[in-house]
């Protein structure tokens, strides 16, 4: 097996603007190998989170490929690709996109449910996973009656539920006050060792990207490898 998980090969994003064609970058390479934590970093509107979304399928470039596992994703049938994502691929956002109406516990049962597991399985594996990043004695709790530091923990649990082999992770401290993102970033870390997920993190918090393996700058439509040590 590959020490390579993700590999995007000469990926590019255009979008049409009327007569006008906005390229967002072009040709950029990217290799990340199992269990590996990148950071990504770079100016607002340079294209981080556009780069995020081709990784996790939620767009597609306009040219190039990305593979996991050596498997081209885009060249996969749409049910397929779903399939794929919900079951491979974990997001964390800035705003935690949480249900309103439904508790933190049903928040986190959804990708199980929509897995096809019964809803015994997923009350099951979703109250794990709450106990795991802290929330035990919340799970009843609505996301209005959490704080912001637990909504974002229950978007973390909903994001690993399904023990993805990889998380993207967008802004996933830059709502929260410095004590609660630190307490976020400790609960990624940690997950990441525990059960070996592999993590691209798009950030502006230079402790979030100093504590990743690597970090990348992209810049000019370049991703540029910037890591200047390990924490």
């Amino acid at each position: 097996m590959s020490e390579i998980l993700i590999r995007a090969e000469h990926i590019g994003k255009s979008y049409g603007d009327g007569e006008r064609v906005v390229r967002v970058f072009a040709e950029l390479d990217l290799v990340v190998r199992r269990r590996e934590r990148v950071a990504i970093i770079g100016e607002s509107g340079v294209g981080k989170s556009t780069l995020l979304h081709i990784l996790g399928t939620l767009d597609r470039p306009s040219e190039g490929k990305v593979f996991l596992d050596g498997q081209d994703f885009f060249a996969l049938p749409e049910p397929e690709l779903a399939s794929l994502r919900n079951r491979e691929i974990g997001f964390i956002f800035q705003f935690h996109h949480l249900m309103p109406d439904f508790t933190a516990l049903e928040n986190v049962m959804m990708p199980i449910l929509v897995a096809g597991a019964s809803w015994a399985d997923a009350r099951k594996r979703a109250t794990e996973m709450l106990h795991r990043v802290g929330l035990a004695d919340r799970v009843t709790h609505r996301p209005g009656e959490l704080s912001g530091g637990e909504q974002q923990r229950v978007a973390v649990a909903r994001a690993l539920v399904l023990r993805p082999r990889f998380v993207l992770a967008d802004e996933p401290t830059g709502n929260l006050d410095p004590t609660t993102g630190e307490s976020v970033l400790r609960l990624l870390l940690s997950l990441n060792q525990e059960l070996g997920v592999t993590m691209v993190i798009v950030t502006h918090s230079e402790k979030l990207a100093a504590a990743m393996d690597r970090t990348l700058r992209l810049a000019g439509g370049k991703l540029i490898d910037v890591t200047v040590g390990h924490q």
